[in-house]
């Protein structure tokens, strides 16, 4: 066999689960009823499809209106309190957003706290305007996203920064004309890639809407399945969310058309902010407050306070069940998507061909695609594969469908790109002169992974466990749709109790899942001051 073919077999190895469940979705979407197709067809298709548009559009907005312009004042303007907000706006990253949804309903609802207490000093006749609503799950989902397009545009703000602002001036521009007519016209491929996450991320999003009982394509397709008990429904439901998922990606190329863009040289010296003195200043200071209040330390403090209150009556032995679930499943799950990005890793590395790269595409498709998606592909293919063994054995019951198997197949497939990218990253910080080197001073392939190979891959082997790791800790619809019977973990804890509105209930179960999740925050942070110092 030709050496240089084994690089792609592994390629299209670790690609094959992820075709098998783009496959299943397709062809299983061919299979449902009718009858139950024509009543989604008049009642629920024309509202879930303009719930989903409406709700992207007004997230994407939310979130690359604060995203920029709190990436520009940390970036490139002078402050009172830049240097601490300049982090501290990434960390409502560590806030799952149905978190976030549940702490925002239980406080503004009309029995919340806050409606009470401005109803006790204004009078009974005060209404605040009904968090339940199409508003109320949209600025949700913009504060719980923002993050993404922050990190991106500072980024890019950081690489142009005042210098673009000073030859703007030098133009005739003022500070701010300048702003929106150079800086953020440079900055697009960057607002566009942050854009395109958060339509993803909220085109995938589950959680949350459920708390809001916001229907959206995810919601149908968990209805369609156990409501109607129809997973060739869902798959059709699936199919039409695939649509779109592809009509944003498309979007988003066709944002950046045929534009190059490339950074300015920063030099030695950094570029010299503007200064926003008196009130400018302040109120910088006070709309970053207001976003990192509203993102982070209230609903942080929310979920302390209640789950201190609920702590004495409702922890028991039922949580160390869940937590040693979930983090069994996160462990596990974060092991599996390393070894497999480590195995893409090497085959693009030394097979640089059209094959081995595009198996690498669709193996790293997963995290594009919303977990609902990928929960009744994942059942379609396992219950195909356990229906194959049952005609060929003669025996019953289900091998893999309903099984752990199951979870952790859902997690590789929508994962698997997490723990992609650090990885690529590292290799592409190792110099083939460096392997040139260690060859010629007589190591073999298993002398150049084990001592040149994995200690320079360290930190990004590292970086991608913690990120898969905690990416699954606050994973819900796979869990839920997906889960063997009685592997409850702490997010499916918590669509339970919000399910039933016992929001207090809830808040255990999600603090230890957002303290989980500052820690890839943490590093990130520690990464970005780092580099910054570095510069």
């Amino acid at each position: 066999m030709n050496p240089r073919a084994g690089p792609a077999i592994a390629a299209i190895l670790v690609a094959l689960p992820m075709v098998a469940i783009l496959a299943a979705v397709v062809h299983g979407a061919t299979g449902a009823d009718p009858a139950l197709w024509a009543h989604l067809t008049e009642h629920v298709l024309a509202r879930v499809t303009a719930n989903t548009a409406i709700l992207v559009v007004g997230v994407v907005a939310i979130s690359v209106a604060l995203g920029t312009s709190l990436a520009w004042l940390t970036a490139a303007c002078e402050f009172p309190g830049r240097g601490f907000f300049s982090w501290a706006l990434l960390l409502p990253m560590a806030m799952p957003a149905y978190v976030l949804a549940f702490v925002a309903v239980a406080t503004l609802d009309y029995a919340g706290a806050v409606p009470a207490a401005l109803r006790a000093f204004f009078g009974e006749g005060f209404a605040m305007p009904p968090i339940r609503s199409t508003g109320g799950v949209i600025a949700v989902l913009g504060l719980a996203s923002y993050p993404y397009v922050y990190l991106m545009a500072r980024g890019a703000f950081l690489t142009h920064g005042a210098r673009v602002l000073e030859a703007a001036q030098s133009l005739g521009f003022g500070p701010w004309s300048g702003l929106f007519r150079v800086a953020v016209p440079l900055a697009r491929p960057w607002l566009a890639g942050g854009a395109a996450l958060v339509a993803m991320e909220t085109l995938a999003d589950f959680g949350a809407v459920s708390v809001f009982n916001y229907d959206t394509f995810t919601t149908a397709i968990y209805k369609a399945w156990y409501g109607l008990f129809s997973i060739e429904t869902a798959l059709g439901l699936a199919l039409l969310l695939l649509g779109f998922v592809a009509v944003a990606l498309t979007a988003e190329r066709l944002a950046r058309g045929r534009a190059r863009y490339t950074a300015a040289d920063a030099g030695r010296r950094a570029p010299a902010r503007l200064a926003l003195p008196g009130a400018r200043g302040w109120g910088a200071f006070a709309y970053a407050s207001i976003v990192f209040a509203l993102g982070f330390v209230l609903p942080a403090i929310a979920l302390a306070r209640w789950a201190l209150e609920v702590a004495p009556l409702d922890l028991d032995a039922r949580y160390i069940d869940y937590t040693l679930r979930t983090l069994a499943l996160a462990s596990m799950a974060a092991v599996a998507c390393l070894a497999l990005a480590v195995v893409l890793g090497y085959a693009t590395r030394f097979e640089a061909g059209p094959l081995p790269r595009s198996a690498a595409r669709v193996a790293t498709l997963g995290y594009a695609i919303p977990g609902t998606v990928l929960a009744v592909g994942v059942v379609t293919v396992l219950g195909g594969i356990d229906a194959a063994w049952r005609s060929v054995t003669g025996g019953e019951g289900l091998w893999l469908q309903g099984t752990v198997v199951a979870l952790l197949f859902g997690y590789v497939a929508r994962f698997l790109a997490v723990a992609n990218a650090p990885v690529q990253g590292g290799f592409a910080r190792i110099r083939p002169s460096l392997e040139e080197a260690a060859r010629s001073l007589g190591l073999g392939t298993r002398g150049l992974v084990t001592r040149l190979h994995l200690p320079l891959l360290g930190a990004g082997l590292g970086t991608a466990l913690l990120l898969v790791f905690v990416d699954v800790m606050k994973e819900m619809p796979i869990t839920l749709m997906t889960r063997p019977f009685g592997w409850d973990t702490l997010a499916v804890r918590v669509f339970e109790m919000t399910a039933e509105g016992e929001w207090q209930r809830a808040a255990l179960p999600a603090l230890v899942i957002v303290v989980a999740g500052l820690l890839p925050v943490v590093l990130l942070i520690w990464r970005m001051e780092r580099a910054a110092r570095v510069a």
